[in-house]
């Protein structure tokens, strides 16, 4: 018991028989049906000692704090369990008035339109007839740091669109992952604390390499699907124009006649998939912390709209059934070799928002926010955000009447019974507040009605692998493999990402203090990959330690090419940004030519000098765009040098000039160059390969990354 004097004044004199702190009784670990950890206070434990005891609020003692209640194993989230409802609702008013997650955020209007009607699985108006369109609203964000953090942490991003349909808003609230990290939503507060800022230092701010995170993750094997992801490229997007989104969950689909198909949803972006590499994402986020919303906000300023195709993976229950993993259960994946993507629908981009925190910071999305044939699925991590996302609604816009804000009204007619509240700004006729009622009889306004034709109707069956009589707090069983998709995407990736990720989690792990989370979490990576934990081990200097035991065995899964960015990666210009550096002196024929083979190929030149102001080069002066030390070259998809000799030679004492072209190439870029500028290209280091061309190739070389010039410039795991 902690003395009393150390007390602060406030807690003796609100709580003052309350003893603080968690306790400090060594619980026993016991995994349950799904393989998870519980901790628990065990038989012979010291039962007397309260401060031992995990409770609510109100000092009720918890039996399970890590599965919510359901209507069977595989069953709906009863709205009964208290527990989960209050340590949600806890959770969701820890901040105000910013996101608790995903409060750094970049959003944009647009349009969808269907591009294949999909009547025999879904009754959703939106997907009846091609060429159906409605106006979305998009939302892109980081998840870990606050609003002020910066754009490029290794992080999850957010990936949220708000569909405006004819029959009411669908709010498609995912990641650029299609896993989570648990599995269900009675852990997420547990999650979020243990990746946010310690409490006990208030840092680090939008970083996941530190103790509490890692230390949450080796506990939760579950989480190392996720885990493995963030640590891939995936987790640093080069922008939110190239990342894919997910929907995460399984939902289903209805049609007409009342029958159900499961589905994934998947946004593929036009642009093609890019990351940075971890040295860029760095060195990005001092050069500029607003890279990725000012890409967003300026590729649609300049009429470069972003555009992403709207898949979906479609399936039965019978299907489901025969697979290894529970389609349920959210940090599971469907392999699209398994189930391809067909795309039905493309969503653009084109309009800026006029006012950031009338429509970006305040708009809200709700994961209950969907329409007519579109219906949830039973996983629990979709249940518990079901409940949670419209109360921490409430909690950050200050009303019920949020939905009254006009990023978040429906463009379809809305009327219901619902009135008053704070900041109501709709003014209801008549005395019709209530329904049933009579008052048409009497030449009243009577009111709007239900319509069992027209209305939301969920699908009614719920024994699909389920007892729903039962209400059980238990994970079931067909959750309990969390080890065989995480192998999956790592042998899915090429030698150079598989690289990648081994020392992303190097460089996290190195930043964690306690040794014995460190080995933990290298000891449930064993059951991953052999490989891939000894690398780890060899970047760490440390021993590899005993292999976890797992509550499930892995099985082999296979390969997924749709799971690598560099197998899928585009070399094209369209959309990117070439940064040309040039200097007194310099041809200004050639450097309008190379320009219009930019514009041409759809990319956009981005001239680069010492100075910024007009400068005398041949045939002309010219101005640049940005000044050499304030736009460096990791802000630009490709560079290109057009330089004579003598200003080549004098910009080899420019420290800004020669780091210009060293992270280029270390950042694997193709650097077009003349002749004239081969002395500053010997200062950095710069040595030919297949990257490295002259002006004239730079249209047919396009701007891919050179992944073969990697091990030369730095040393990976």
């Amino acid at each position: 018991m902690t003395d009393e004097k150390s007390l602060s004044p406030s807690t003796q004199n609100s709580l003052h028989d309350h003893p603080p702190g968690s306790g400090d009784t060594q619980p026993e670990n016991t995994i349950g049906h799904g393989g998870e950890l519980h901790q628990i206070v065990g038989k012979d434990g010291n039962h007397a000692d309260g401060a031992a005891h995990l409770t609510d609020n109100f000092g009720h003692r918890i039996a399970d704090n890590e599965n919510s209640l359901k209507a069977g194993q595989r069953g709906p989230t009863l709205l009964e369990d208290f527990i989960l409802r209050e340590k949600i609702f806890h959770f969701d008013h820890e901040r105000i008035p910013e996101r608790i997650v995903h409060a750094r955020g970049s959003g944009a209007h647009g349009v969808f339109e269907c591009t294949k009607a999909i009547p025999e699985l879904t009754k959703a108006s939106i997907f009846q007839k091609v060429g159906n369109s409605c106006p979305v609203f998009a939302r892109f964000s980081t998840v870990t740091g606050g609003a002020g953090s910066v754009d490029t942490p290794r992080d999850v991003r957010g990936f949220a669109v708000k569909f405006y349909t004819d029959t009411g808003n669908w709010d498609l609230v995912g990641n650029n992952i299609p896993v989570f990290f648990i599995q269900d939503a009675i852990k997420f507060p547990d999650l979020v604390h243990s990746v946010k800022m310690e409490a006990d230092r208030g840092y680090p701010q939008a970083a996941s390499a530190h103790d509490t995170f890692w230390d949450f993750v080796s506990l939760m094997p579950e989480s190392l699907h996720t885990v493995m992801w963030a640590m891939s490229d995936r987790g640093i997007p080069r922008s939110l124009r190239m990342m894919e989104g997910f929907g995460v969950h399984t939902f289903r689909l209805v049609n007409a006649a009342g029958e159900a198909h499961f589905v994934k949803f998947h946004w593929k972006p036009v642009q093609g998939i890019q990351s940075l590499v971890w040295d860029e994402a760095v060195k990005v986020s001092g050069a500029d912390s607003d890279y990725h919303r000012r890409d967003l906000f300026e590729s649609i300023d300049h009429g470069d709209f972003p555009a992403w195709e709207l898949g979906v993976q479609v399936f039965d229950e019978a299907w489901a059934k025969k697979q290894p993993y529970d389609v349920l259960d959210a940090t599971k994946l469907i392999p699209e070799e398994e189930i391809p993507v067909q795309i039905i629908g493309r969503m653009t981009l084109n309009r800026n928002v006029d006012n950031f925190f009338a429509e970006t910071e305040q708009v809200a999305f709700l994961p209950t926010n969907i329409i007519p044939g579109i219906d949830f699925s039973n996983d629990p991590l979709l249940q518990g955000r079901l409940f949670s996302y419209l109360d921490t609604q409430k909690s950050r816009l200050g009303t019920t009447n949020f939905h009254q804000i006009p990023v978040n009204a429906p463009k379809c007619p809305f009327n219901n019974f619902q009135r008053d509240g704070m900041m109501q700004t709709l003014v209801p006729r008549g005395r019709a507040n209530y329904e049933p009622n009579s008052l048409a009889e009497a030449g009243e306004e009577g009111g709007p009605r239900e319509c069992s034709e027209t209305g939301f109707t969920t699908f009614p069956a719920n024994n699909e692998r389920n007892a729903p009589e039962e209400k059980l707090r238990i994970r079931p069983d067909s959750f309990a493999d969390h080890y065989s998709q995480p192998r999956l995407f790592y042998r899915s990736q090429t030698d150079n990402e598989q690289a990648h990720i081994a020392s992303a989690f190097v460089f996290e792990l190195s930043k964690v203090q306690l040794p014995h989370v460190r080995k933990r979490v290298l000891s449930q990576l064993r059951n991953v990959d052999e490989t891939l934990a000894k690398r780890i081990a060899d970047g760490l200097a440390i021993t590899l330690p005993e292999k976890a035991k797992a509550a499930k065995e892995p099985v082999d899964l296979g390969h997924s090419d749709k799971l690598s960015i560099q197998k899928q990666a585009k070399g094209d210009m369209a959309g990117r940004t070439i940064g040309i550096l040039f200097a007194q002196g310099s041809d200004l024929t050639g450097i309008e030519q190379l320009k219009n083979v930019i514009t041409k190929a759809g990319g956009t030149p981005y001239l680069v000098a010492p100075k910024v102001g007009g400068i005398p080069v041949a045939h002309g002066v010219l101005k640049a765009d940005g000044q050499l030390a304030g736009s460096p070259s990791v802000l630009f998809d490709a560079v290109a040098t057009v330089l004579t000799p003598d200003a080549a030679e004098q910009l080899t004492h420019e420290s800004a000039a020669v780091q210009w072209l060293m992270d280029a190439y270390a950042h694997c870029k193709t650097i077009a160059h003349c002749k004239g500028s081969q002395a500053l290209l010997d200062k950095a280091g710069v040595k030919k390969d297949k990257g490295v061309i002259m002006l004239d190739e730079l249209a047919k070389a396009g701007i891919a990354r050179h992944w073969q010039r990697e091990p030369t410039v730095r040393e990976l795991a």
